[in-house]
C-alpha cells in the first residue's frame, strides 16, 4: 500500500467505523431487533459504570487541585531545591489573531500578577499578519505597557501565505519561537534546558502559583527532559456571559480534563501546556499544516522519542472562555464549532500510524497501545451519546409486532429507564463540583440562579447528542471524505 493510500484509508477509519455501526444497528433493529435490544441494554450497563468509575478520578482530581491551590509554591521551592529552583526560566507564547486589547491585557494582567520572579518570565506575543495592522498596533500597546515588568516582552507578526502551512495555532507558534529565540538575550546567559516553554490560548489566565506549580513538577520529575505539564483548563472566566448551554459545556469540558488529570497512563496535552524548550526544538517545534496542534506536539515528542515520553499533570488551573456569541444561536454556533475543530484532533490518528510505522525503535506494543486510545476515544465520542438515547428505541420502532408484543420489549423501556436514571446520580455528583468550580465566581448570584444552575444538568443529553457526538461526526466524516470537506483553523471568539 502506497504512503498515500495508507493515509487515506487511516483518515477514512474512524468515520466509516461510527457510520457502520449506525446501519449494523438499524439493519438488526429490522431483522434481529431482540440482538439490538441486548446490546443496548448491556451498551447502557457499561457506561452506567464507566461514569461512576470516571467520577471517582473527577473527585480524586478535585481534590488534589484544591490542596494544590493552598499552598505557597515559592516557599515550597525553597524548602525542596534550596535555591536550583531559581535557574528556570518560562518562556511564555500567546498566539493572538483579530482578539480584543482587553482580552489580551487580562491575561498580561494575570502573568504580571503571578507569585514567580518577573525577570524569569519572558514573554512572546504572536500575531498574525492576516490580522491586519491593527492587531499588530494593539499588541505593540501592550507591549510597551508592560514589558518593563518582565524579564522579557516580545511581539512577533506571523506572515500570510507561508508555502507548506495552514492558517493557524501551530504555525503561529512554531514561526514566534524561531522568530523571538534570537532576540531574547536574556537566554544568552541560560542553559537551554534550564527554560520551560509555555503555550497559552490569548484568553487563559494561570493561576498565581502556576510558574511555581510547573517549575517543582519539573524539578522533581524523574527524567523532566521527557515530558510535558498539563495544567486543568477551567472554562469559567466569563461565567455570567456565557449562554447555558455554552456554560454547560465549558463545565463538561473542565470535568473532562480534571477525570484526564487521574488518568496518567493516557493524559495528552490540551490547550495550555508546557515543555522544555531543548526537546522542542529537537523535534523541530510544531509542525505547520495540522489544526490540532496542541495534541499533535505530543504525538511529536512521543514517536521522537521511541515512546519514551509523558504528560505530567499538574493538579493546577488555569481559567479561560466558555464559548462566546452575541446571541443565544450565534453561541450555539459557535459552540458546535469550538466541538468539531477539538473533534478534528481524529486527524493525529493518520499521522500517529505514518510516524510509528517508519519507527523500529518505538515498542510494537505501545503502538498498538496508543493507536487503540486514539481510536477508541474518538469512536466513543462520536457514536456512544446516539447509541444511548437515539439507538435505544430502535428495535421497539422497528422490529415489528412479534417484537414489540414480547415480554423484552415491554421491560426495555422501563430497564433501560433505570439504569439511565441511576447514572443522573453522577450528574448530580458533577453538578455538585462544578458548584465548587465556580464558587469564587459566585459573588452576584441569587436564588433564581442557583435554581437555574440546577436545572441546567437536566439538558446534558441534548448538549450530549447535539453538541459533543455532533460535531465529532461531523469531523470524523469531513476528514473521511477528505478533498474540500478538509477543515482549517477555527478560531473561538472570546469576550
Amino acid at each position: 500500500m502506497t504512503n498515500q493510500k495508507s493515509a487515506r484509508f487511516w483518515e477514512i477509519l474512524p468515520g466509516a467505523s461510527v457510520w457502520l455501526t449506525f446501519a449494523v444497528l438499524l439493519f438488526l433493529s429490522l431483522r434481529a431487533p431482540i440482538v439490538v435490544a441486548f446490546f443496548i441494554l448491556f451498551y447502557d450497563l457499561y457506561w452506567v459504570l464507566k461514569i461512576i468509575y470516571l467520577f471517582f478520578h473527577l473527585h480524586s482530581s478535585f481534590l488534589k487541585m484544591r490542596e494544590n491551590e493552598k499552598v505557597n509554591w515559592i516557599s515550597r521551592l525553597q524548602n525542596d531545591f534550596g535555591s536550583r529552583w531559581e535557574r528556570i526560566h518560562h518562556l511564555v507564547i500567546l498566539p493572538a489573531y483579530k482578539e480584543s486589547g482587553r482580552v489580551i491585557r487580562e491575561t498580561i494582567n494575570t502573568l504580571a500578577n503571578a507569585n514567580y520572579a518577573k525577570s524569569h518570565l519572558l514573554i512572546v506575543l504572536a500575531t498574525e499578519e492576516r490580522g491586519g495592522d491593527e492587531d499588530f498596533h494593539v499588541a505593540e500597546k501592550i507591549r510597551e505597557e508592560f514589558e518593563k515588568i518582565f524579564g522579557n516582552f516580545i511581539v512577533t507578526r506571523h506572515p500570510s501565505g507561508v508555502p507548506g502551512e495552514i492558517p493557524g495555532k501551530g504555525s503561529n507558534e512554531a514561526w514566534a519561537i524561531k522568530s523571538a529565540l534570537p532576540k531574547l538575550t536574556q537566554l544568552n546567559d541560560i542553559q537551554e534546558e534550564d527554560v520551560l516553554v509555555t503555550v497559552f490560548d490569548v484568553d487563559t489566565q494561570p493561576g498565581l502559583e502556576y510558574f511555581g506549580v510547573l517549575t517543582h513538577a519539573f524539578l522533581s520529575a524523574p527524567e523532566p527532559m521527557r515530558a510535558s505539564f498539563q495544567p486543568i483548563p477551567l472554562f469559567i472566566n466569563n461565567l455570567y456571559d456565557a449562554s447555558m448551554l455554552a456554560r454547560l459545556t465549558g463545565l463538561s469540558t473542565s470535568f473532562w480534563q480534571l477525570v484526564q488529570q487521574s488518568r496518567i497512563e493516557q493524559l495528552v496535552t490540551f490547550s495550555s501546556h508546557s515543555m522544555p524548550l531543548q526537546a522542542l526544538r529537537e523535534i523541530g517545534f510544531w509542525e505547520r499544516d495540522i489544526v490540532s496542534e496542541d495534541s499533535r506536539i505530543f504525538f511529536q515528542c512521543l514517536n521522537h522519542y521511541n515512546s519514551n515520553w509523558r504528560t505530567v499533570p499538574l493538579h493546577y488551573p488555569v481559567y479561560m472562555d466558555a464559548v462566546y456569541g452575541q446571541s443565544f444561536w450565534e453561541s450555539i454556533k459557535n459552540i458546535y464549532f469550538q466541538q468539531r475543530r477539538w473533534g478534528w484532533g481524529v486527524e493525529n490518528i493518520s499521522r500517529f500510524i505514518r510516524d510509528v510505522s517508519k519507527n523500529p525503535k518505538f515498542p510494537f506494543l505501545k503502538k498498538l497501545s496508543w493507536f487503540w486510545r486514539l481510536y477508541s476515544g474518538f469512536y466513543s465520542w462520536a457514536a456512544s451519546s446516539f447509541i444511548i438515547f437515539i439507538f435505544g428505541w430502535t428495535p421497539l420502532i422497528l422490529g415489528g409486532r412479534e417484537f414489540q408484543g414480547s415480554v423484552l420489549a415491554s421491560n426495555i423501556p422501563k430497564i433501560t429507564g433505570g439504569i439511565l436514571n441511576f447514572s443522573m446520580i453522577g450528574f448530580v455528583g458533577l453538578a455538585f463540583v462544578g458548584f465548587l468550580l465556580m464558587n469564587p465566581k459566585l459573588k452576584n448570584f441569587r436564588l433564581r440562579h442557583y435554581a437555574l444552575y440546577g436545572l441546567q444538568w437536566i439538558l446534558t443529553p441534548i448538549t450530549t447528542i447535539f453538541l459533543g457526538s455532533l460535531p465529532a461526526l461531523d469531523a470524523q466524516t469531513r476528514l473521511m471524505f477528505g478533498g474540500r470537506f478538509r477543515l482549517g483553523f477555527w478560531r473561538t471568539p472570546k469576550e
